[in-house]
Parts: C-alpha cells; structure tokens; sequence
C-alpha cells in the first residue's frame, strides 16, 4: 500500500516556470509506471507526462512536448514535474498517480490505468 502527495503548485505569471513534486509514502522499487495528469474545470483529466519501466524512458502529451520535463528520484519515492513557459491555459489541478500491477499497455496508451492517486496541487497561470 502507498500513498501518493502532490506539492508545488501556487499562482504563477504567464511565462514562468513551475516544478511539481510528488512524495511516496514509502520507496516503491515495484512500480510499473508513474504519471502525472492533469484537470482544468469544464474539461477532461489529461495525461502529461509518465515514466514507464516497459519503455524505459519518458513520454509526453504531444501537445506538452518540450515545455514539461519528468523525473523519479533516485531513493525512488520522489517523482517531479517541470513546466516552462506557463500560459492560462496551463490552470488545472495537477495529479500524480502510481501503478503497480504489470500492464499489456504503456502509459500515455489508451487502456493503461492506475491504481494509486495523489489529492492534488492546484496551479493559477495569471497575470
């Protein structure tokens, strides 16, 4: 069992930067995919970015790629988010969520879930 907590999040002017951080409630050396998500008010949860030990690497939302950067520490209870160069339209709760059952899909793939959510961190993009 795991808990999963969000923090960093906080009001931020248009073209700043932010780094969201997510604490483990204990090291997790059998986690299969972490992620980070997020849900701005009148839309869809979207998946950012995640950390996937089938791809060995990274991977991001298309339309993200190359502002937001993801990254586990190497104690393996820390998990970061950094966004640069926020507009409004990067205001949503952010979420990070955890996986630990051995998947036939990848995270970002349509058909891979999580099991373990954080509460979330709120983020205001505004001038």
């Amino acid at each position: 069992h795991v808990q999963l907590i969000e923090s960093g999040g906080g009001l931020v002017q248009p073209g700043g930067s932010l780094k969201l951080s997510c604490a483990a409630s204990r090291v997790t050396p059998e986690v299969q995919a972490m992620g980070w998500f997020r849900e701005a008010p009148g839309k869809a949860r979207e998946e950012i970015a995640c950390i996937d030990r089938k791809a060995g690497s990274t991977v991001f939302m298309d339309s993200l790629k190359g502002r937001v950067t993801i990254s586990r520490g190497d104690a393996q209870i820390m998990m970061y988010l950094q966004i640069v160069d926020l507009t409004p339209e990067d205001t949503a709760t952010y979420y990070c969520a955890a996986n630990f059952i051995p998947s036939h899909y990848t995270c970002m793939e349509a058909g891979h879930q999580y099991g373990y959510w954080g509460q979330g961190t709120q983020v205001t993009v505004s001038a």
